[in-house]
């Protein structure tokens, strides 16, 4: 395993790391799911995301229970707070969401503090100021010693980073944005001037929810989850499919799975400090987490060949 900094932070996280959505509760119990966090920790893994959200709060108990025994300063674990529960004050980034969510998640996973704190999402109708002032408490607090965003837009961190400035606060460190070879504007295009200045960025869905490793070429298997869900199915256009199965060719001659080979993409990447996985079974973290050094032992002409097939798109 290989590690990276985290923007300017000088924390240094493993290429590869290891993510809870939708898989702990929903597809992997207690047992199963700490099984997996100690493989990939013994793999080199040093980075565990999560969020309040994942199923309802109950992701951050199965991840806290599997980190239990490993020691405190070798591993780096996140949660998002926005969305805590229904009712008044449980979604958004208030002050008294963002104190009281924070301090639930922390009850949650059994920890004194996280390393990594993201704002799930913007929040429109709380003023900038109120946001970055109640991180920066955190912060001071030791309940988190970074904060960051995740799916913000570069002119809403860039709004957060004056305000920072301006009033002496602790700034975002990191954006946590979706990456991988069907959405990649954003981090090529949109948040490439904030890298440059030291933002970094862990980012998710590389196999863009499984599309990319192949798995739905052949139709949409009865329980899977383009089985249930519309809008990503729409997202599995003849093209699309057809450009993966070319994907699955190229990768093949190099001794690569489409899963590995688009994993390894995101991380040529230089801003990408950290690719989140999700893995449910010890093969398919085994085959995911091999899939960086297998990218480059293939040599040069591998990742041109998969951008010429998944092409950044023109500005509008």
């Amino acid at each position: 395993m290989r590690y990276r900094r985290l923007g300017n932070t000088g924390l240094e996280v493993s290429e590869l790391s290891y993510g809870s959505w939708i898989t702990f509760k929903g597809q992997l119990d207690a047992q199963a799911s700490s099984w997996l966090v100690n493989e990939a920790f013994a793999a080199g893994v040093n980075f565990f995301d999560c969020a309040e959200t994942y199923a309802d709060g109950e992701a951050e108990k199965l991840l806290g229970l599997a980190l239990r025994d490993l020691p405190r300063c070798d591993y780096v674990v996140s949660t998002k707070i926005f969305w805590g529960g229904t009712g008044p004050n449980r979604e958004g980034l208030n002050r008294k969401r963002l104190l009281e969510g924070t301090a639930a998640s922390l009850q949650r996973m059994g920890l004194s503090h996280v390393d990594l704190l993201f704002a799930h999402r913007p929040d429109p109708h709380v003023a900038m100021s109120e946001i970055v002032r109640s991180m920066s408490l955190l912060v001071e607090r030791g309940l988190t010693h970074w904060w960051g965003t995740s799916e913000w837009s570069a002119a809403e961190v860039e709004s957060a980073l004056q305000e920072a400035e301006r009033h002496h606060l602790v700034p975002p460190s990191m954006e946590q944005p979706q990456y991988n070879l069907l959405t990649r504007e954003r981090v090529e295009r949109e948040l490439a001037a904030l890298t440059s200045r030291g933002l970094g960025l862990t980012t998710w869905s590389p196999l863009a929810y499984g599309i990319l490793s192949g798995k739905y070429n052949a139709g949409f298997p009865a329980g899977s989850r383009l089985s249930r869900e519309g809008w990503l199915r729409k997202r599995c256009t003849p093209a699309t499919l057809g450009a993966v199965e070319e994907l699955s060719r190229i990768a093949g001659r190099y001794g690569l799975s489409a899963a590995q080979a688009s994993i390894g993409w995101c991380l040529r990447q230089e801003a990408v400090s950290s690719v989140i996985l999700g893995a449910t079974s010890s093969a398919q973290l085994a085959e995911n987490l091999s899939a960086p050094e297998k990218c480059r032992a293939a040599g040069k002409d591998l990742f041109p060949a998969m951008d010429a097939l998944f092409p950044l798109q023109s500005p509008r």
